[in-house]
C-alpha cells in the first residue's frame, strides 16, 4: 500500500512538472506588425522627444535625458492606447522607480543588493499603485549605477516624463484614428 501511495505521489509530481513546462511552449500567435502610419508616427514622436531632450541637455549642460525615456517613447507613440502608455503610468511609474532607486542608493550604496532590491520594489510599488510602466523598471539600475542625487528626480525623471506626455498629446492627436490619452 505504501508503495502504491509513493508511486501515485511521484506520478502527481511528474504531472505538475510537465504541466508547468507545457505553459512555456507558448502556442498563441504573435501580434501582426503595425501599419506604416503607426510606424511613422512612432518614429517621428520618438525622434522629436529625444531630440528635444538632447538639445536641452546640450544647451543647459544639465542631464535632461535618461535611457528609459526611449522605451517610454516606444509605448507612447506606437501603443498609445495601451494602459502602460497612459500619462499616469508614464509619470507615476518613472517617479516611483526613480524615488526607489535614489532611496536604495542613499541607504545601501551601489551594490548588487541595492540594485536588485530597487528593481523588485519598483515592480511591487508600480503594480500595487496601478501605474505600471515597464521602461521605468530600469530607473533604479540607471540611478544607482550612475550615483545620481535627489535632484535627478526632478530632472531628468519628472521633466523628461512630462515632455514625453506633452509630445504624446500633440503628435498622437494629430492622427484622426488616435485619441490620447485614453484616461488620465
Amino acid at each position: 500500500m505504501a508503495d502504491f501511495v509513493r508511486l501515485q505521489e511521484k506520478e502527481t509530481k511528474n504531472h505538475r512538472i510537465k504541466a508547468y513546462i507545457a505553459k512555456m511552449s507558448g502556442g498563441g500567435h504573435a501580434p501582426s506588425r503595425t501599419n506604416l502610419a503607426d510606424a511613422i508616427t512612432g518614429a517621428v514622436g520618438g525622434l522629436l522627444c529625444i531630440f528635444v531632450l538632447l538639445c536641452l541637455t546640450n544647451f543647459t549642460g544639465a542631464p535632461w535625458l535618461m535611457a528609459s525615456l526611449g522605451g517610454s517613447c516606444v509605448l507612447v507613440f506606437v501603443v498609445w492606447n495601451a494602459p502602460l502608455s497612459q500619462p499616469r503610468n508614464i509619470i507615476g511609474g518613472h517617479l516611483i522607480s526613480a524615488f526607489i532607486g535614489l532611496a536604495m542608493n542613499a541607504l545601501l550604496g551601489s551594490n548588487i543588493v541595492s540594485i536588485s532590491l530597487g528593481v523588485g520594489l519598483t515592480i511591487f510599488f508600480m503594480a500595487f499603485s496601478g501605474v505600471i510602466h515597464p521602461p521605468a523598471g530600469a530607473n533604479p539600475i540607471i540611478i544607482i549605477l550612475g550615483g545620481y542625487g535627489w535632484s535627478y528626480l526632478l530632472m531628468p525623471v519628472l521633466i523628461g516624463a512630462v515632455i514625453i506626455v506633452l509630445f504624446g498629446l500633440v503628435i498622437n492627436n494629430l492622427r484622426q484614428t488616435r485619441k490620447y490619452p485614453q484616461y488620465w
